[in-house]
Parts: structure tokens; C-alpha cells; sequence
């Protein structure tokens, strides 16, 4: 299948390479021509503006960083709209506000484009294993046409809804994984501050109820003190936005999800934006004066 893919970053580089590996035709573009370079020695073919992509593709995935750059690409003067015609769908696996995807559905349904949107969870190690879990927002005959693909990117992909759904499940994801590398970071500032081996308190607490994927994988590197992004706290932040603003549209209280925007907020401040969101450890053992 000729495929077009837009957004070849931390992610979106190796979820294109996993579609060229499967044999898939894959169409390039790139507003940094080194994130081209990964691709030189594939098939893969390149060209000047999404609108080229989408003369070509038979579908298109994005991976951008937010919903102005999702319109841009698809909207803009030379955007995916101006290219593509009846028949073609967009797979916009960015994470953006689930509003902001409904509208840039129906702006692209006006040309006879069917649009999915398709967040991903699992940050840089799910998508370089093609583990990823994709959350789909989309028709049912959209989704079963492309789920060949995105099964060649991930362990999981569910059809939530209709257009939007995907996006509110992502959001749904972030308020939980930012809550939880927020807890775990607290509990093992505590334990520290109480002097108690954080590492011994993780052990014993892989065998309990408070168990979670957090504590065993974001716990361990916030012991090994590898801040490595894996998933960017600015990336968080942004993401948490996108909570806030829909829970002040929908008139819905969130406290726990504020209370981590906040903290998240401040790592953004305190320089760390780059970090991985597991940073947050590091803005507690500012706040509490810990070693």
C-alpha cells in the first residue's frame, strides 16, 4: 500500500521504518530534511508539502506535536486538503485536543477525506518494538481499512467511538500515567526524606495492590536516575492541557489531573521540559530540600 507518513520525530521514526520494513510504499515529509535521513537507504520516496503526500498515498498517518501543527498539515495552503481527494483517509496519531480533531474531520469530510484519529500510548520504547496501544476514533469501515496498519505499530488498537473518541481516551491515559509517575515520585521522596531505600519500598510494593507498570518500569529509572526522555515532560504538560481545557469546556471537576498539570507546569519552568516526565521526582527533591 502506498502510505504517506508526516512527522518523522522521536516516535514517528520508527513507526514509518516498522511500515517500510512491512512493505509498504511510504511517502515522506519533513519540515527538517535530517529527519529524512533514517530513510535514505529504504524506497521510501520524499516530497515538497503534505499536498504531494496525499497525491500519492492511499492513506496518510501524522505524528505531530499539536493541534495547530495537525491543522497546518492538513488544512494549510499546501496541506493534505489540497492534495487529497475522495477515497483517501488521514490517520492522525498526534495527541490533540478531541474538539480540535472533530473539526478537522469535518473539514476534510467537505472533500470527500475520511479522517481517524489515533493516539498512541507507550512513548519511544513502544514505538521503536511496534508495541504501542492505539486508541481509534473513527467510522467503522475507516478503521477497518487501516487497522492492518496500525497493527504493524502496536500490541493493541481498539475502536473507541466515533471521531473524537480516540483523543478523549488518550486524555483519559494521561490523566492516569500522569497522576501515577506524580505518585510514585512522591512516595519515593518520602520514603528517602523518612530515610528508607526508596529501591526496598518498590520491591515490596511490585507485590501489593500498588502494583502499576509505573512503578515497575518509571520507578526503576527514577532509581537509576535516568532522565532520559522517553516521553518528554513537555510533552505531559501539553497533554494535561488538553485535559484542563476540556474539563473547563465540559464543566467537570478534575482535581487530581489539576493538581498534576500544576506540578508538571513547574518542571516545564524549572528547565526540565527535555527531561522525561519522570522529572517530576526531581522537582520534589527540590521542593523538600531531599537528597
Amino acid at each position: 500500500m502506498d502510505v504517506g507518513f508526516i512527522g518523522l520525530g522521536l516516535m514517528g521514526r520508527p513507526m514509518a521504518l516498522h511500515l517500510e520494513k512491512a512493505g509498504h510504499t511510504l511517502h515522506l515529509w519533513a519540515r527538517r530534511a535530517e529527519s529524512l535521513a533514517p530513510f535514505s537507504a529504504t524506497n521510501a520516496k520524499t516530497w515538497s508539502s503534505p499536498a504531494e503526500v496525499a497525491k500519492h498515498a492511499a492513506v496518510v498517518i501524522t505524528m505531530v506535536a499539536d493541534a495547530p501543527d495537525v491543522e497546518a498539515v492538513c488544512l494549510g495552503e499546501n496541506g493534505i486538503i489540497a492534495g487529497g481527494g475522495k477515497g483517501l483517509i488521514v490517520v492522525d496519531m498526534s495527541t490533540i485536543n478531541p474538539n480540535a480533531a472533530r473539526v478537522i474531520g469535518q473539514r476534510l469530510a467537505e472533500k470527500g477525506i475520511e479522517f481517524v484519529d489515533a493516539p498512541v500510548s507507550g512513548g519511544e520504547t513502544g514505538a521503536i518494538n511496534a508495541a504501542l496501544t492505539v486508541m481509534v476514533g473513527g467510522t467503522q469501515a475507516a478503521f477497518d481499512q487501516v487497522k492492518p496498519l496500525l497493527e504493524k505499530l502496536g500490541k493493541s488498537v481498539t475502536l473507541i467511538g466515533d471521531s473524537g473518541a480516540g483523543q478523549v481516551a488518550k486524555a483519559c491515559n494521561q490523566i492516569l500515567t500522569g497522576v501515577g509517575v506524580l505518585a510514585v515520585a512522591e512516595a519515593f521522596n518520602f520514603a528517602a526524606k523518612s530515610g528508607v531505600d526508596p529501591a526496598k519500598v518498590r520491591e515490596a510494593l511490585l507485590g501489593g495492590f500498588a502494583y502499576s507498570k509505573i512503578l515497575e518500569n518509571h520507578g526503576q529509572r527514577m532509581l537509576d536516575r535516568n532522565f532520559k526522555p522517553g516521553f518528554k515532560a513537555w510533552m505531559h504538560q501539553k497533554d494535561l492541557r488538553i485535559v484542563m481545557e476540556e474539563a473547563h469546556r465540559l464543566g467537570l471537576m478534575l482535581p487530581s489531573a489539576a493538581a498534576t498539570a500544576q506540578i508538571f507546569n513547574a518542571i516545564v519552568g524549572s528547565g526540565m521540559g527535555e527531561n522525561d516526565s519522570i522529572s517530576a521526582l526531581m522537582l520534589l527533591e527540590k521542593m523538600s530540600t531531599a537528597e
